[in-house]
């Protein structure tokens, strides 16, 4: 029960500062918008974890880079999808951070890296790259 208390207390001063929210809980909030968006095909809620000129850069046959944005603006609505998300870490020095995504759908998983900077007082993301994971592939890191 100490533990439990220890770490619900270390979590509230991880999340606010002079009254404040962290950048921790700052950027987890950034990284959630877009976690949140795709899930439920909401673009609207999608756009608020980006910067407007934010990079996709990923690899199927060859190299590719996209606007971030226009990619996703393409998104249809329609009903949440079945996926989980989890956030594995949130690394941040500064006004720079970055964050390791895993969206997991039945048979493969997506595992972003996202950058991001604090421009203005407010964190957006600057950079995606990706990987997809194949079941049969879930073993290799």
């Amino acid at each position: 029960m100490k533990k439990l208390i220890s770490l619900l207390v270390l979590a509230t001063i991880t999340t606010f500062v002079n009254g404040q929210e962290s950048d921790y809980a700052l950027v987890e909030k950034t990284v959630q918008y877009y976690l949140d968006g795709g899930t439920n095909n909401d673009f609207e809620t999608l756009k608020k974890a980006f910067h407007k000129t934010a990079t996709m850069r990923y690899v199927t046959d060859e190299y590719k880079e996209v606007n971030a944005l226009e990619f996703f603006g393409k998104m249809k609505s329609g009903p949440k999808q079945n996926r989980k998300t989890k956030i594995d870490y949130i690394n941040i020095t500064g006004h720079a951070a970055n964050a390791k995504l895993e969206i997991e759908y039945p048979t493969f998983t997506f595992i972003d890296y996202m950058n991001l900077l604090k421009i203005n007082g407010e964190w957006k993301i600057v950079s995606k790259i990706f990987y997809k994971k194949t079941q049969e592939a879930k073993s290799e890191d």
